[in-house]
Parts: C-alpha cells; sequence; structure tokens
C-alpha cells in the first residue's frame, strides 16, 4: 500500500504561484510512476502532469510552460510548481501513482491522495 498526502493548496490571485506537495508512505516508491490531477465542479477529472521514476514526464496542453513537476525520490515526494495561475486553474489536486506512466495517463492509478483544493481569483 500506498499513503499519499497532499498539500501546498490555497487562494491565490490570477498570475500568481502555488507550489503543492505529496508526501508518499507506505511500500517502496523505486520503479513507481507518480502524477497530478484536478477535478472543478461539473468537469471531469483531469491529467495535469505525470513523471515517471526515469524521470520522463508529461504535461497537459494547458499547463505546458507553466507548472512543473519535480520529484524527490530520498524524501519520496512529489511536487507541483505552479505559475502564472489562471481563475480556469481552480479545482482539487490530487496526486497519484501507479507502477507506469502510461497507466498514470489513463487515470488508472492505483493510489490517490485526498485532494487539496487550488482556487485563483481574477
Amino acid at each position: 500500500q500506498v499513503q499519499l498526502v497532499e498539500s501546498g493548496g490555497g487562494v491565490v490571485q490570477a498570475g500568481g504561484s502555488l507550489r503543492l506537495s505529496c508526501a508518499a508512505s507506505g511500500r517502496t516508491l523505486v520503479g513507481i510512476a507518480m502524477g497530478w490531477f484536478r477535478q472543478s465542479p461539473g468537469k471531469d477529472r483531469e491529467v495535469v502532469g505525470a513523471m515517471a521514476w526515469s524521470g520522463n514526464s508529461y504535461y497537459t496542453d494547458s499547463v505546458k510552460g507553466r507548472f512543473t513537476i519535480s520529484r524527490d525520490n530520498a524524501k519520496n515526494t512529489l511536487h507541483l510548481q505552479m505559475n502564472s495561475l489562471k481563475p480556469e486553474d481552480t479545482a482539487v489536486y490530487y496526486c497519484a501513482a501507479a507502477i507506469s506512466l502510461e497507466r498514470i495517463l489513463k487515470g488508472a492509478s492505483a493510489y490517490w491522495g485526498q485532494g487539496t483544493q487550488v482556487t485563483v481569483s481574477s
């Protein structure tokens, strides 16, 4: 089992920045891919970005150039640096883990955090 706990959400004005963190515990994360999803009211959950154990990363088009995923494998922590935030980035952000980047991107993650709210005011 892997437990994921997100932190760092909050309220920020448009153009501002936030850094989300996801602390993982439980089984070893060696070889595990991790990623971030978000869901806003009335919309489907969507992948924001993800990173394989190898370091290969993926970002959805709407966040490219603004968001950056980083991973500290020694501390079992995943981060999401969000810059130039827009009101449409408002959502609950979830951390996820899976055995492969492919499974992350398919939304087939085995492990999920409880989410952290990000609100961007205009």
